[in-house]
């Protein structure tokens, strides 16, 4: 799906002291490991770069940084590992004492800034699961003033810090870092549009476009996500892959088990029903609406095909840009955003006519 060498791909940063939950984080999100397994992984002593990009529509490297690292020492390159970055992750241990990690916040930041000012720059209080809610929102807020009158007061006002409260053992960290990944996706807005186009004609509550791999969902309709939603919908990914590993008649063994073919529909006791559609082997298509509203499901599957439709020309243009780019980029250095932001770009609006079909009006 993507032209570009795995070097030139924009990169997330993990970054953080040491045993504040970093490669746990990774493994989890990215590795589908168990979060009782994170238990038993090593203190990370050297920088890990994992390309994920060959099993997952995220077309980025997560890189793992050890806690100890020293961007002042003389031998740490800051133009090439913050040159390339889209987004860099800062994880806060929120069971600590945070007052080292914020010194680190503030000297990575602003280092970071200096190089590459496209950077979005996350914070993730992590481990939050063992807090209770008046303490998440009290150390959340203590951290975001103290960090954002640390950058006021060395003149970096302009530097724009996210913070999430984050847990391994619940589904906050795939919602935080949904939000990460969908800042560094050119496509969003028009994958929004096409949602909110969907869900009108269709009787749809809410939709989500799932990375199935990841269970990161990269666009939404622009109604607010209720997290009891958004992790019923993760459950069903794990439902409908876990049963096609098992029951799906495959004759090539190697054979992904979220195919063309894929799709579930679940009802819930409660007059809801949850809609899986494959949109194309690394995203799926989730839907919440009403009992009620089903009646109609021919209509709503011809809008998802037009949908489908839909989703492949918005990101066959972005291929057809993403080879141009490379083309003209003859240099073997990572591609910067600030870079690749010059380039010729598409933009793409969706529409669906009173047929029912998607158009797609590119400029």
């Amino acid at each position: 799906m993507d032209p570009l060498a795995g070097e030139q791909k924009p990169r997330i940063l993990l970054m953080g002291l040491r045993r504040s939950g970093k490669s746990s984080i990774q493994k989890v999100v990215f590795h589908k490991m168990s979060p009782n397994e994170t238990l038993f992984l090593e203190s990370t002593n050297k920088i890990i770069k994992d390309d994920i990009s060959n099993s997952s529509f995220v077309q980025f490297q997560i890189w793992d940084f050890p806690g100890q690292i020293d961007f002042f020492d003389p031998t740490f390159d800051s133009d090439m590992i913050f040159g390339g970055c889209g987004a860099l992750v800062f994880v806060i241990d929120a069971q600590d004492d945070y007052m080292e990690a914020l010194n680190k916040l503030h000297a990575t930041v602003t280092k970071a800034n200096k190089v590459n000012q496209a950077i979005k720059f996350e914070v993730f209080i992590h481990k939050v699961d063992g807090l209770s809610d008046d303490c998440k929102m009290e150390t959340q807020r203590d951290i975001h003033t103290r960090a954002n009158d640390d950058l006021a007061d060395a003149g970096c006002d302009q530097i724009h810090l996210s913070f999430h409260l984050t847990s391994i053992y619940d589904h906050s960290i795939f919602e935080a870092f949904s939000k990460v990944v969908q800042k560094l996706i050119p496509q969003l807005p028009t994958l929004e549009n096409l949602l909110n186009i969907l869900i009108s004609n269709s009787a749809i509550e809410k939709a989500f476009l799932f990375d199935v791999v990841s269970k990161i969902y990269i666009a939404t309709d622009s109604s607010p996500v209720d997290m009891q939603s958004y992790e019923l919908c993760c459950d069903m990914i794990d439902v409908v892959i876990d049963v096609s590993c098992i029951y799906g008649l495959r004759e090539d063994l190697e054979a992904a088990a979220f195919d063309n073919q894929s799709s579930s529909l679940i009802k819930l006791n409660n007059g809801t029903i949850l809609y899986l559609r494959e949109v194309n082997k690394f995203l799926a298509l989730v839907c919440i609406l009403r009992e009620d509203n089903f009646d109609r499901q021919g209509v709503i599957d011809y809008n998802f095909l037009c949908f489908r439709k839909a989703i492949q020309q918005v990101f066959e243009l972005r291929n057809k840009a993403l080879a141009a780019t490379n083309t003209t980029n003859h240099s073997s250095s990572p591609v910067s955003t600030s870079e690749t932001s010059n380039a010729p770009t598409v933009s793409q609006t969706g529409t669906i006519g009173q047929n029912g079909t998607v158009v797609i009006a590119q400029s």
